[in-house]
């Protein structure tokens, strides 16, 4: 299990180029890429992208790429012959129509001149950048996973840790659950018996009535989903493969079986637990958004 929060880093070296590839991902639905790169390796954005699809399922992932060639260089010096001909001869011409001016034009002064000497870089092999570009990616995707499963470990400890509270608090519902319909039932039979005073009270109608709101505040089928879910959760966090997503989804049904119990509920303690059910969903829901 893996967090959707990390950071990797790989440099790859050979001969005289050095290229480092950096990545930091955070949340996000899909694989989000953004490539932050020099414009003489655009060319490679596919390997990039290839290579984050291969160990990412989603997240924004940013990638940093350099380049720097080291030690020895494969830059050439050139000169322009015809050019620097042409340099002289200007100046021989100079020195002629203005024989009163020193003449000091040498090989130093003709070198300076511009476009005489021109330095050029050796075109890099295409193959060979794409290839140390997919290396230094899959490196990276290796670290950064490394980072990214250490940090989902911590998470899934912790959301266990919630949802063992949130089944402790089920528990409780499930021994309130039973007394709210005795509850009312004895509510409704003093308030009946004063309101008649010496009349006698008509047991008959008094049950129907207890049973017409048993039938309506019964929450054992929420109870039973909702214990269902906590399994089904439990199976999920024990997976190595994604399941940010399939989580998300089944905390919207812990929150749908957890506001119907709060709806059906007119006792303060029942409502008091699904209350803090749904704060423990919360803070469920809030973790599971960085989950991969």
């Amino acid at each position: 299990m893996k967090s959707m929060t990390g950071y990797g880093k790989a440099t790859i070296t050979r001969e005289n180029r050095e290229l480092t590839v950096e990545l930091k991902t955070v949340n996000h639905r899909f694989l989000d890429v953004s490539t932050k790169i020099p414009r003489a390796f655009i060319f490679c954005e596919d390997v990039i992208r290839n290579g984050l699809a291969r160990g990412l399922s989603r997240g924004h992932v940013d990638v940093f790429l350099s380049y720097t060639l080291v030690g020895e260089t494969d830059k050439k010096v050139t000169v322009d012959v015809a050019l620097a001909k042409g340099y002289v001869e200007a100046a021989h011409k100079l020195s002629l129509s203005f024989p009163e001016l020193h003449h000091d034009f040498n090989i130093s002064a003709l070198m300076r001149s511009a476009d005489v000497i021109n330095v050029e870089q050796t075109e890099d092999d295409a193959d060979e950048l794409r290839d140390m570009v997919a290396a230094a990616v899959d490196e990276a995707v290796r670290n950064l996973n490394v980072m990214r499963e250490k940090e989902g470990n911590l998470l899934r400890d912790n959301l266990l840790k919630k949802i063992d509270l949130f089944e402790q608090l089920l528990n409780k519902v499930k021994e309130y659950a039973p007394t709210v319909a005795l509850d009312y039932r004895d509510k409704l039979r003093a308030r009946v018996t004063e309101a008649l005073g010496d009349i006698q009270l008509d047991e008959g109608k008094l049950m129907n009535e207890v049973c017409f709101f048993a039938d309506k505040c019964c929450i054992d089928e929420e109870i039973t989903r909702l214990a269902s879910h906590i399994i089904h959760a439990r199976q999920m966090l024990s997976s190595d493969e994604p399941v940010g997503r399939k989580l998300d989804f089944l905390v919207q049904e812990f929150n749908r079986e957890t506001n119907t119990i709060c709806s059906k509920s007119s006792d303060l303690q029942l409502t008091d637990v699904a209350l803090q059910m749904k704060n423990e969903i919360e803070k469920i829901r809030e973790q599971i958004q960085n989950l991969e």
